[in-house]
């Protein structure tokens, strides 16, 4: 008796086909990105600088990006557009509220998200050091120019590549490509000249 190949599930729409079916007038289709997308569009907003009003920074951005979903080139990558207006929209909260920003994100303080993952297999003691490792990290990356600091979150912390680094931050490719470079150099003289002499777990930060 023959038997029968099990049933594969639907597979998982793209984002083309979800763009097209918003385009036919399908909010729900809408909604299918917006979950897709929200943890990864907030996490950009936290670590870009939007701090407390990184939910309502992520609600306005795909508010916007809803009502210019006409203007989106058909075939493009929709992360990174999406994550440009995450950028702006995060440059917006930070101009409308510099002070209060500038004291809620105090580079002292490693954002949610950003720590090491907390899996059964991670060893306490190593979880540690990297928390100290990332904290340090993160306090020499706010010490950077605001545009080079930006380029490495994206590069780094947001695993962007140049193209798409380029497209959130709305500059050329090769500009992203230069403030990469100065700002690993300046990042990595900063991690060298905070490591005490003779600490291996500061100069392992320094040049991991």
């Amino acid at each position: 008796m023959e038997i029968p190949e099990p049933h594969d599930p639907d597979p998982e729409p793209t984002d083309a086909g979800l763009l097209a079916r918003v385009r036919g007038g399908e909010r729900d289709a809408f909604a299918a990105l917006v979950r897709r997308y929200a943890a990864g569009a907030r996490r950009t907003a936290v670590l870009l600088g939007a701090g407390e009003e990184a939910d309502d920074v992520v609600q306005e951005a795909f508010v916007k990006a809803y009502r210019a979903l006409g203007g989106f080139r058909e075939g493009a990558d929709f992360r990174p557009w999406l994550l440009r207006i995450v950028a702006n929209e995060t440059r917006n909260a930070q101009r409308a509220h510099r002070r209060r920003v500038a004291r809620e994100g105090s580079p002292a303080a490693v954002p949610d998200g950003l720590l090491p993952g907390s899996g059964a297999a991670v060893d306490p003691a190593e979880l540690a050091v990297s928390a100290d490792r990332l904290a340090a990290l993160w306090l020499r990356l706010h010490a950077l120019p605001d545009d080079q600091r930006r380029v490495l979150v994206c590069r780094f912390l947001l695993d962007l590549d140049e193209a798409q680094t380029a497209t959130v931050l709305g500059v050329a490719r090769g500009t992203v490509k230069s403030r990469t470079a100065r700002g690993l150099r300046r990042l990595r003289a900063l991690l060298d000249a905070a490591a005490p002499h003779g600490d291996p777990a500061a100069e392992g930060a320094g040049h991991g």
